[in-house]
């Protein structure tokens, strides 16, 4: 149970909630935002005591039916909820490293994407094999060491100002905000970690943004579904966005494709041709 953690992340879904939010009267004499803390117990029928010491990392670990109660109160998603519970300690937490082994069917996957570029990230966003057009849309990670093979270090600690950083996407700020968000589901599964908490550590040490964001306490992003990559040999690619859960190592499979017979279709079928040689002009 991460106390101090799970009192922060209910203080930060408590302050965002507005009475009305919950059918409560909105009143005239707030002095704080979102709920009061006796509001929320109330709601999630305990104790005002409890609660409190809970948000100032004083309680014992709460059951599950009492978080289900505070999760109901605070009006928490699905993916809110199970971080509660990971912070708790009451559902299964990973306490051995992040993998980063990647099974060998999609690593054969890969090279039989020819008109995809696709690539496989670890839970902290290291990008641990990739085929040779994810390697000319982005740049060929084989030139990298593996400690700047990883996504969220490229984010937050590119170039200052520039969406060079991120290969020219047009959702640059969205991706960030989901680094954050990854970041600190990732953090509450591998708490004992290095490679997790040294990465964390880093990028809240680096720059203001990445710890602005990081105390929103957001755990949950919206799909992408499409993004722009600004090239500098072919220019604006458009390409349609699928993420997929590789669960029995907490990898992904990001897939970039074009719909058939689009000119954007037709630009990746040219960066095939061009191959990592492409993505030099990036260097």
């Amino acid at each position: 149970m991460d106390k101090k953690e799970l009192g922060s992340f209910l203080r930060s879904r408590r302050e965002r909630l507005r009475p009305q939010d919950v059918g409560l009267p909105s009143g005239s004499r707030r002095r704080t935002p979102g709920l009061r803390r006796e509001e929320v117990a109330v709601l999630a029928h305990i104790s005002t005591e409890y609660y409190v010491r809970l948000e100032q990392g004083r309680a014992p670990r709460p059951s599950g039916e009492v978080l289900a109660g505070i999760a109901g109160a605070l009006r928490l998603t699905d993916a809110e909820s199970t971080h509660l519970h990971v912070l708790a300690g009451t559902v299964p937490s990973r306490t051995a490293l992040h993998r980063r082994d990647v099974r060998p069917s999609i690593l054969v996957l890969l090279e039989r994407l020819p008109q995809t570029a696709a690539f496989v990230t670890s839970a902290i966003f290291e990008v641990l094999a990739w085929n040779d057009l994810a390697a000319a849309l982005m740049e060929d990670f084989a030139q990298l060491a593996p400690h700047d093979r990883n996504l969220a270090r490229r984010a937050f600690l590119g170039p200052a100002g520039t969406d060079a950083a991120l290969y020219g996407v047009s959702d640059a700020a969205e991706f960030r905000l989901n680094v954050v968000m990854q970041l600190r589901s990732a953090l509450a599964r591998y708490p004992s970690d290095p490679a997790v908490t040294e990465l964390v550590d880093e990028l809240r040490d680096a720059g203001r943004e990445f710890a602005r964001l990081w105390e929103r306490h957001d755990v949950q992003a919206a799909p992408t579904l499409t993004k722009t990559f600004r090239h500098p040999v072919v220019g604006q690619i458009t390409v349609d966005c699928d993420s997929l859960a590789l669960t029995d190592r907490d990898q992904r499979l990001v897939l970039y494709s074009a719909p058939q017979g689009s000119p954007s279709a037709e630009t990746l079928a040219l960066l095939n041709v061009l191959g990592a040689d492409a993505a030099e002009y990036r260097r």
